[in-house]
């Protein structure tokens, strides 16, 4: 097993050193599904939710969740993000959504890709709450990402099978949904959930 490089020769969680790394160019996109019922899908389709739009106070959410990726998760470097991009789409079985950021780096931009598309679907629970509350978030996952020493990524096509990795979009209702899921997650428990999951992640991302 390759070494952690989180943890430090004692044993201790530690922020990694990259002041000797290069800077480069680094993007990574990421995405995230909100499944809801028929009548709450023509009710954000109709635009008669109670708080107004779901997808594009989704979008600003996640753009402002991604510039706080650091303050959310303990050993995320600050970055200065060049661009972020979020993008939110009403579909038959709920709200697909794709987040995108990009920086020039020594470390990489996908928890900050990650937590966009996480917020952005939490943001979509919170504005749809009100007439759906059995709403389930799932499917947050890294789709693409660039730069690196670790090499570019990007997850290989679906074979129709729930749990199989993917390349790129495809799905049940739309070529931009896939069938893959991490797990369903509780409204109440997802944001405490969703943080520690993230900091394992992060580990291997750099």
């Amino acid at each position: 097993m390759s070494k952690l490089t989180h943890i430090d020769e004692t044993g201790r969680v530690a922020m990694v050193d990259t002041s000797a790394k290069a800077a480069t160019a680094r993007r990574a996109i990421a995405s995230a599904r909100v499944l809801m019922s028929p009548e709450t899908v023509l009710a954000v389709r109709a635009h008669r939710t109670p708080k107004g739009d779901p997808l594009e106070t989704a979008r600003l959410a996640g753009i402002m969740g991604a510039k706080r990726t650091s303050d959310l998760i303990p050993l995320c470097h600050p970055l200065a993000l060049t661009h972020v991009e979020v993008r939110a789409e009403i579909q038959d079985s709920g709200v697909y959504i794709e987040a995108e950021a990009a920086t020039t780096a020594r470390t990489g931009v996908e928890m900050e890709a990650l937590t966009a598309a996480a917020v952005a679907a939490l943001t979509v629970y919170d504005m749809c709450k009100a007439i759906d509350k059995a709403m389930t978030i799932t499917d947050v996952r890294l789709e693409r990402k660039t730069g690196g020493k670790s090499g570019d990524y990007e997850r290989m096509k679906d074979e129709n099978m729930r749990g199989k990795r993917g390349k790129g979009k495809g799905g049940d209702d739309s070529a931009s949904l896939s069938p893959f899921t991490l797990s369903p997650f509780t409204p109440f428990s997802f944001p405490f959930l969703l943080i520690p999951s993230l900091v394992s992640f992060s580990w291997v991302l750099i």
